[in-house]
């Protein structure tokens, strides 16, 4: 299983959020690259960036900053939060993300999601967030009537190749782990990457022993209540305390 640090970003600078809420916002010292930087030190094997802006506005805010993060490190990029149209999918590939990450565009019109995976196949990523039992959408600023597995059978029809799946009442709060989307999503037989809510070396080693194909951790590294290194060696199999080499 692979472990993606996170960065989500605000205004340019990284932060937080609390269970999706653009009004319980923390944010970091950090700048963006050196953060990367460090990640990219620490041993990490791909990066989750999220234009925080961009999510809620609805198009990129933070592409130049994130295209500046591509340029500075070595890891694959995926990237969040600012793709609603064809357009802002090219516009991420083109500044050198690897993998875009999709949700309210697919979500709302899983027939529109059909080009874009006809087009760009694992380059495209769908996320799944969910409050509650409701998928949401804009930014988390919104809810859909219709249920996780509906939907997200319709996207893997049309075309989808990996999930992305947030609970977003733990996003933020380190609060552990909830495994029960992924058990939903993983009859379907596609990669899912699991976030929200990692907090310890044993919310890994569930989403991993679970099936996930990676996990997301944010919080959790920034604050330092959990070691990469650690993250890593346990999403590998090992314990917290062995040489990953």
């Amino acid at each position: 299983m692979k472990v993606l640090p996170a960065i989500d970003l605000l205004d340019g600078r990284p932060v937080r959020l609390r269970q999706g809420d653009f009004d319980q916002v923390t944010r970091f010292d950090d700048d963006p690259l050196t953060l990367a930087r460090r990640f990219e030190a620490g041993g990490a094997e791909w990066l989750h960036v999220v234009d925080l802006d961009g999510a809620r506005d609805g198009r990129w805010r933070n592409l130049e900053i994130i295209a500046r993060v591509v340029a500075a490190i070595s890891l694959p990029v995926q990237a969040g939060g600012g793709a609603r149209e064809m357009r802002d999918v090219e516009a991420a590939l083109e500044v050198g993300v690897a993998r875009v990450v999709v949700g309210t565009a697919a979500i709302l019109s899983p027939s529109t999601f059909e080009r874009w995976a006809a087009r760009y196949g694992d380059r495209i990523a769908v996320s799944l967030d969910v409050r509650g039992d409701r998928l949401t959408v804009q930014g988390w600023t919104a809810e859909t009537a219709d249920s996780l597995l509906t939907l997200a059978h319709a996207l893997k029809a049309a075309g989808a190749r990996r999930f992305i799946h947030t609970s977003v009442h733990r996003d933020g709060t380190l609060a552990g782990v909830d495994l029960a989307g992924l058990q939903y999503l993983e009859p379907l037989g596609l990669p899912v990457i699991v976030a929200g809510g990692i907090a310890t070396a044993n919310d890994v080693r569930a989403i991993r022993d679970a099936g996930a194909e990676g996990a997301i951790i944010g919080r959790a590294l920034l604050d330092g209540t959990l070691d990469l290194s650690d993250a890593m060696r346990v999403a590998a199999g090992l314990s917290a305390s062995q040489p990953a080499g």
